[in-house]
């Protein structure tokens, strides 16, 4: 290509910039070789970028682009939104933040809910399910991230299982003498048969539960950092309220939003056959899938107000973010 021509359609394209977006879903323009059909052509154009292209019927005279400018040719190419390419939320971060995946080295994967503190030691904050398997844990257990289902190995361990509050799925030692007798029959017989397999009377009683939280302490204090993914730092913490606007950044969805449709909520929730009864929780509209377990829940202020542990097709459940405070006795970073 001849300089002079290139400088020429610079000179243009430096004039037309402004005015051209000004025009409706102009993301982008450059300077490109046109495309005609699927064949690109050695045409030089100005090229403008959209998010769609619209025919033309449904553009504005304003909105329309010119076929050239000052003889220079243009072409609309469709491009869609343009993000930043950030962190991907499943893969291995260093230093790892809140909305990442992250979990128990026997479960599938969570997410990282919160940088939390207490006195001079820093915590991660997700759930019981997600940091403790489902009561299946002990302090100490390695916490990695990513979490197992994401490619996590015992090389990704950046964390250790610190203290949860157990999950209640009212299963109590039976009191019935009846079924206390033939359990104990029926374990003299398995002994006879040579099955190491034994049963036990429970009584199914739905107690209750308020919160599915765990918390995790990093390897070393440089593994972590307090900024949510693409939200950045939390403002403080906040009380829940009915119709408000709520954003979380979890390990499936990424960054979604949603509203407070319910509160003072008693539910009974599903963890792979066993039922646990919560009060005292949150309803959102739908905004998280599998995986999002343990994010955190900010208002438009960025000041959390709970933390993600359940939810279906169409609702998300959280806990308000000030009964967990309080129970373990943790403040935000900064605070």
């Amino acid at each position: 290509m001849e300089p002079t021509v290139l400088s020429q359609a610079r000179q243009v394209y430096s004039q037309a910039l402004p005015q051209l977006f000004g025009r409706q879903n102009v993301v982008a323009c450059g300077l490109g070789y046109k495309i005609r059909g699927t064949e690109q052509t050695q045409e030089l154009s100005l090229i403008v970028s959209v998010v769609r292209k619209l025919p033309k019927e449904e553009l504005s005279s304003k909105d329309l682009v010119p076929q050239t400018l000052d003889g220079l040719p243009t072409d609309v190419v469709e491009t869609g939104y343009i993000r930043a390419q950030g962190i991907d939320p499943k893969g291995r971060q260093r230093p790892a933040m809140p909305g990442i995946s992250l979990g128990h080295y026997q479960i599938t994967a969570g997410t990282f809910g919160l940088l939390v503190q207490r006195g001079d030691e820093t915590f991660i904050l997700s759930n019981n399910h997600v940091l403790a398997n489902a009561n299946n844990a002990q302090a100490g257990d390695p916490i990695l991230q990513p979490g197992p289902l994401d490619g996590g190995t015992a090389a990704d361990q950046i964390a250790t299982l610190a203290e949860f509050v157990p999950l209640d799925f009212g299963e109590q030692p039976g009191q019935c003498q009846i079924a206390t007798t033939v359990a104990e029959l029926l374990n003299t017989l398995a002994g006879l048969i040579g099955s190491s397999h034994r049963l036990q009377a429970v009584q199914q009683s739905l107690n209750t539960n308020l919160m599915d939280v765990a918390l995790a302490r990093p390897d070393t204090p440089d593994l972590v950092v307090p900024a949510l993914l693409e939200l950045g730092t939390p403002t403080g913490v906040a009380v829940p309220h009915l119709g408000e606007v709520v954003q979380k950044v979890g390990r499936t969805t990424g960054l979604t939003t949603g509203a407070v449709q319910q509160i003072d909520v008693t539910v009974d929730v599903d963890y792979n056959g066993r039922t646990a009864r919560f009060t005292n929780q949150v309803i959102a509209s739908g905004m998280s899938s599998p995986g999002d377990s343990g994010s955190a829940i900010l208002n438009m202020d960025k000041k959390v107000v709970g933390l993600l542990f359940a939810g279906s097709g169409q609702i998300t459940i959280f806990t308000p973010i000030q009964q967990i405070i309080n129970h373990f006795g943790v403040e935000l970073p900064g605070s």
